[in-house]
């Protein structure tokens, strides 16, 4: 078995995230289907589903309801600051008959820079969170790696694939229940913020250290 961590190419696409949405994206439930009769289980072949060991696990569905926290926070930041701005938009209006030309298009102007400045913010904030979800599914990755070894070499599997490149398999070789089972016994949750991108940028550079 391969050193390199398994969970790595798929951390991303276990959860997905987006400013403007306070929830995860829920998909139509699909009609139950037909019984299906398996043939035996290969030996030393086993399956998993990384998102779905993530998203049944205590500490992804932490993650999840932590990042709609931080999503309605950013929404309600940005939608108090739209609101003000068209509120103001609106006033500038009903006033452009009373007041002169060059005041009218000084405010309504200082009104665009505003609106520009927040346009330019929203897509920060929308930078910070897919940031956010990045390092927090790739701590659950740490997490989770060590577990799937453990449980690979317990059910003395021989081979690992992936269950979302399988169309069926017979659900004896999927081992996604027992890795999700020994997640939820090292990790439910962990403390985690907005990374802030503004910040980042904003601090100073070290100058790399010079060897004489």
């Amino acid at each position: 078995m391969s050193n390199k961590p398994l969970v790595a190419a798929t951390l991303v696409a276990a959860l997905s995230f987006s400013v403007g949405s306070t929830a995860m994206a829920q998909q139509a439930a699909a009609p139950a289907a037909p019984p299906v009769t398996h043939g035996p289980a290969l030996p030393g072949v086993c399956v998993l589903s990384i998102e779905g060991a993530i998203a049944g696990s205590s500490v992804g569905k932490y993650v999840s309801t932590r990042m709609e926290q931080i999503i309605t926070q950013v929404n309600s930041e940005l939608g108090a600051e739209k609101t003000a701005i068209d509120n103001e938009a609106k006033t500038l209006d009903g006033q452009r008959a009373s007041v002169d030309q060059n005041t009218y298009e000084q405010r309504a102007a200082a009104l665009q820079v505003r609106a520009n400045a927040l346009q330019r913010k929203a897509a920060l904030r929308d930078r910070e969170v897919q940031a956010t979800q990045q390092k927090a599914l790739a701590r659950v990755g740490q997490e989770l790696d060590p577990v799937i070894r453990q449980v690979y070499q317990q059910k003395q599997c021989s081979m690992l694939i992936s269950r979302d490149a399988l169309v069926i398999a017979n659900p004896a070789m999927d081992i996604t229940p027992q890795v999700v089972t020994g997640l939820n016994g090292k990790i439910v949750q962990f403390a985690f913020d907005r990374e802030r991108l503004d910040q980042a940028a904003a601090a100073p550079q070290t100058k790399p250290a010079t060897t004489r």
